[in-house]
């Protein structure tokens, strides 16, 4: 068995998981004589190739391992990154429910209809200047409301 170990150690597999290694080469041969089929003619070339397949197989298996810590890890990072947006969602909400009815107008206008300054100041009737000014005082009570929250 020296060279079972000999051929999964220049596999990769680590030392602490030759035993197991090891183990499993003499698992297929008591397997294959258990089933009733005779024993291979070199029972050492057999089982170098046994132990190769078992540390391809192993490899092939710890990568598959790293790839689902991987896909959770990232899974965790959505989540995550999903509770973060809902979280600011709500304190943007409950910051447009405390401007004046003139500064969430503007508001609306422009972050959630995508109107320009112009625009908003067409379809309001009022100048350009008014506009940006209710602009500026909304998004700086949203802003002071948002780190007031510790939201951002």
């Amino acid at each position: 068995m020296s060279r079972v170990r000999a051929v999964l150690a220049l596999g990769g597999v680590p030392a602490s998981e030759l035993p197991d290694g090891v183990q499993q080469v003499r698992l297929k041969l008591l397997e294959r004589a258990a089933d009733g089929r005779e024993a291979p003619r070199d029972v050492s070339a057999w089982a170098a190739v046994v132990a190769s397949n078992w540390a391809m197989d192993y490899h092939r298996a710890r990568r598959r391992q790293e790839r689902l810590g991987e896909r959770l890890a990232s899974l965790r990072a959505e989540s995550h990154a999903v509770e973060e947006s809902k979280v600011l969602s709500m304190a943007v909400a409950k910051g447009l429910d405390e401007l004046t009815d003139t500064q969430r107008q503007v508001v609306v206008l422009r972050f959630y209809a995508d109107l320009s300054v112009r625009g908003i100041a067409e379809r309001l009737g009022v100048p350009e200047g008014t506009v940006k000014s209710r602009l500026h005082g909304a998004v700086r009570a949203l802003r002071a409301r948002l780190h007031e929250g510790e939201v951002v």
